[in-house]
């Protein structure tokens, strides 16, 4: 406590009701990697950290239209596919088992402590968000249009097909 301010801080609360994150809905995540250290710019890595991402979506029965590995952090949209989807779960089973994997593999590599969640609403354009997501890349000067960049994808979507839906 501060002397001349006798009441404590209170930490304001940066999450939504976890049922805001349950069933059909589609959010937003960004997770950083702690000091910034630039791993997902190992081929390697991003193939290994894809393939857990897809298996944390398939168990909490959600899908991503699209996902990008910056060097230094993730930027994914997820939607949940039914009523016992659970978007935020799978996302937090993801950051374990990919934080486990560093420990492991990288042990000077960690994620940041929390990330950043967005849910979309409904009246939000998602078309938007995704082409935001994809122009990460260009935004950070690492390519001069985001169909260059290779760590890019979809989980349970065809990316072409998500891309023919989004306009240029």
């Amino acid at each position: 406590m501060h002397p001349q301010h006798p009441q404590p801080i209170r930490e304001r609360r940066h999450r939504l009701p976890r049922e805001h994150d349950r069933g059909r809905v589609t959010a937003a995540f960004t997770l950083c990697i702690k000091d910034r250290v630039a791993i997902f710019e190992d081929p390697f890595v991003v193939a290994v950290f894809t393939e857990m991402l897809g298996s944390a979506l398939k168990a909490q029965r959600c899908v991503a239209p699209v996902f990008c590995f910056m060097p230094d952090h993730l930027h994914v949209i997820a939607q949940g596919l039914d009523d016992l989807s659970e978007v935020w779960r799978s996302l937090v089973t993801f950051k374990q088992q990919s934080g486990y994997w560093l420990k492991l593999h990288r042990p000077w590599c960690r994620w940041q402590k929390d990330f950043y969640d967005h849910v979309v609403r409904k009246g939000e354009d998602l078309r938007s968000q995704v082409l935001y997501v994809l122009d990460n890349p260009v935004r950070r000067g690492l390519v001069k249009q985001w169909e260059q960049y290779p760590y890019k994808g979809a989980i349970g979507y065809d990316l072409a097909e998500v891309l023919g839906s989004v306009p240029m």
